[in-house]
């Protein structure tokens, strides 16, 4: 696996900042002017793409209202799954549109095709890379249709056993493409903090060697930021214009200034990262000088004995070592020393005191 892939000419892996995605969904309410406007509020905001979902309800489910076709419980409760994905899908003539919009304002966008029929199609718009969601990482059938692009891949692994993954991965990399992103996922809508196992996501990257995200569902930024912080280089997290508009995802999905922060945050956590700090930072070389060191704080004259009562381990940090002091005690001063003046390691080595 790659430890590192491009989309559209973003890097993404650990040494790059974070790719962030906001996750249309079904949150433009069956309105194609809305759903340019959020491809062109996520843009205001730095997201790295922008990504839609390319289904009907028809090439997802049937239309039925047996049993197990009803939604129980949770946000959707008492619909059929067909008119859940009626209400939700984004119409196939919208995509190109959509895509224009896009590339117009230098966003990237891409798509999760639910079945090969939405393959072809976005193949058609020259789609840069693709997501598969949690629900079809185990269709493994559409899993090698997506791998066989050739284009990078975003899976997300929500509900999905280790077993389950491995099944996926190779499959996907049986294909011999490479360039494959997981994202730990928790599949709750909406997701609590207590349920995300964070931990999962240094777990992925250590089994599988690949580029390592999280699809995010729950309430806050807070989770996301961790993450990020645990090794995740993307994160998604559905995107609406308001949550008052009561669309498909809306309960769960974050507003424009909310998305703006997570940019930022994700950013400033990832920055924080660093590397495995030994020695001095920039900044940390500038308060050497608050450190405590051997200062005279009498006047000694040469010869005249080192004491308690004219050195001192003080601030600022100019003189040697705090440690020194002890060895420094009885012994002959080797020269002049006016209060307020450093012992140096040049005086260490006028009196035969070595250096640790």
């Amino acid at each position: 696996m790659q430890q590192s892939i491009e989309i559209a000419g973003h890097k993404i892996g650990p040494e790059h900042p974070p790719y962030v995605i906001a996750e249309l969904s079904g949150n433009h309410n069956g309105d194609l002017d809305r759903a340019l406007r959020l491809i062109e509020l996520a843009s205001q905001q730095g997201a790295s793409a922008i990504k839609m979902q390319t289904y009907t309800a028809d090439t997802l489910t049937i239309r039925s209202d047996r049993e197990d076709f009803k939604v129980k419980g949770g946000l959707w409760d008492g619909q059929t799954l067909y008119q859940l994905y009626q209400w939700a899908h984004t119409p196939w003539d919208w995509h190109k549109a959509m895509f224009d919009k896009a590339r117009s304002l230098g966003i990237t966008i891409f798509s999760t095709p639910f079945d090969e029929t939405a393959v072809d199609f976005l193949e058609s718009l020259d789609a840069p890379a693709y997501k598969i969601a949690s629900f079809e990482m185990t269709d493994l059938p559409l899993v090698k249709k997506v791998a066989e692009t050739g284009k990078p891949v975003i899976m997300s692994t929500g509900m999905a056993t280790f077993d389950e993954i491995d099944e996926s991965v190779a499959t996907f990399c049986a294909t011999g493409n490479r360039d494959l992103v997981l994202l730990h996922c928790v599949s709750s809508y909406p997701a609590q903090p207590k349920e995300a196992n964070l931990k999962t996501i240094s777990a992925l990257r250590e089994r599988y060697g690949a580029v390592v995200g999280l699809s995010d569902h729950t309430l806050s930024n807070a989770t996301a930021v961790a993450g990020i912080a645990l090794g995740a280089s993307v994160v998604e997290k559905h995107f609406i214009d308001s949550r008052s508009s009561e669309g498909p995802d809306s309960a769960f999905s974050i507003e424009p200034e909310e998305l703006r922060r997570l940019c930022l945050d994700c950013l400033t956590a990832w920055e924080a990262i660093g590397q495995v700090k030994e020695g001095r930072t920039l900044g940390e070389k500038a308060s050497m000088t608050f450190r405590r060191s051997v200062y005279a704080v009498d006047d000694v004259k040469k010869g005249e004995i080192f004491s308690n009562a004219n050195l001192r381990r003080i601030r600022p940090g100019f003189g040697v070592a705090p440690k020194y002091l002890e060895a420094l005690l009885g012994q002959k001063a080797p020269r002049d020393y006016v209060r307020g003046e450093p012992v140096k390691e040049s005086d260490l080595k006028l009196l035969g005191i070595n250096e640790k």
